[in-house]
């Protein structure tokens, strides 16, 4: 799977498809949440940061937003901001993420790989930055078993995914193609069907048989566990070191450069958020379900739960080289012409929370800013 990675960055930037916004139900860009029983409150005495009255933060209800989720219920992001108050936003979907942090509606995002990659190409790599890593793994191949028995019998059968050209899409068009098979990326329909379905309904389609099965993220792919499914393939196993970029940090390119301090502190935030999840797994598990509860009104079961925060590594580590490879991917399925990722990080500030916190630094693989 690695990139010639000096022969992709020659490569020139261009994009065939532009991939599809999804509208939130709520309101606006994104569902304002405004729970009351995290442990966020705003410092008393403490000054604000660069003078701003909010840093406003995006994030998904999906596990694999694990750290985002853990940090507002553990109160971090408040109390690392002062009196600059945490504000947020939730999302169901990347594109709708970006065309937030563009209309300036948030100014920090927890997202995943293939939005980061179209909103970076899309506007010339004017538009945002990747500030830092969040999880790897959490992504798996279910199927029914009564219809699916090997990964040869895929072939013929209708898999999901949640969206034209998110990161799952272009993951799963890229492993049928490794398997010698012709999909059309646009419409779905090949030797296999995709069948680009929202998350929160998939679970609804697999139980009334329109689709066989799905290539999906936590918690989703242990709700169709639940519902009689099997785990026919999880992604890791398809990288190397069984590690790849599932969610990292973007940042408005404009924010980051007026607020850095700001930035910061969102990122000594997330760092101290991923320590105590890997240091404190079932207290953070319980944290970030009570966020899902708070902010979708319902708390995931207990053997949906545990299965899927077990899959998912959190880490500060972007995995940049997996990035990199992801977009190779996209190119491959047709929903991406040859980019130039020349710029997407800026790891700077991440790097300085790292050393003060004595952890080892990361590295952007060769595609940070100049």
């Amino acid at each position: 799977m690695p990139v010639n990675r000096s022969t992709f960055l020659r490569r020139g930037i261009a994009v065939v498809a532009a991939l599809p916004l999804l509208t939130l139900a709520a309101c606006g860009y994104g569902s304002k949440s405004t729970s009351d029983n995290s442990k966020e409150k705003v410092a008393a005495g403490s000054s604000k940061i660069d003078g701003l009255g909010s840093v406003k933060i995006g994030y998904f209800g999906n596990l694999t937003h694990g750290t985002a989720l853990v940090a507002r219920q553990q109160g971090l992001f408040q109390k690392e901001l002062g009196a600059t108050k945490a504000d947020y936003a939730t999302f169901n979907a990347g594109p709708s993420e970006i065309e937030a942090l563009n209309s300036g509606s948030i100014d920090i995002g927890w997202i995943g790989p293939s939005p980061s990659i179209n909103g970076y190409v899309k506007s010339n790599g004017k538009s945002l930055k990747i500030i830092g890593g969040s999880a790897s793994g959490g992504v798996k191949l279910i199927v029914n078993p009564k219809k699916i028995k090997s990964l040869k019998d895929v072939k013929g059968k209708k898999i999901a995914t949640p969206q034209l050209g998110n990161t799952q899409d272009v993951a799963f068009l890229n492993w049928a193609a490794d398997q010698g098979w012709k999909v059309d990326a646009q419409s779905g329909k090949g030797d296999v069907t995709v069948v680009r379905t929202d998350n929160k309904i998939t679970p609804d389609a697999y139980k009334s048989g329109s689709i066989d099965g799905a290539w999906v993220p936590e918690p989703t792919a242990s709700k169709l566990v639940a519902e009689g499914g099997k785990v026919l393939l999880d992604e890791a196993s398809l990288w190397p070191d069984k590690k790849f970029v599932i969610t990292n940090i973007i940042v408005r390119a404009g924010f980051l450069k007026d607020h850095p301090k700001a930035v910061e502190a969102v990122l000594k935030a997330s760092v101290e958020a991923n320590k105590w999840i890997n240091a404190n797994p079932d207290a953070a598990k319980a944290a970030a379900n009570k966020q899902l509860e708070a902010d979708s009104g319902k708390a995931l079961p207990a053997n949906v739960l545990d299965p899927a925060w077990k899959s998912i590594q959190f880490t500060d580590d972007p995995l940049a080289s997996t990035l990199n490879t992801e977009a190779e991917h996209a190119i491959k399925a047709g929903l991406l012409q040859k980019p130039n990722l020349k710029g997407i990080y800026d790891l700077t500030l991440l790097n300085k929370v790292l050393k003060a916190e004595g952890a080892s630094t990361v590295d952007d693989a060769g595609l940070g800013s100049s």
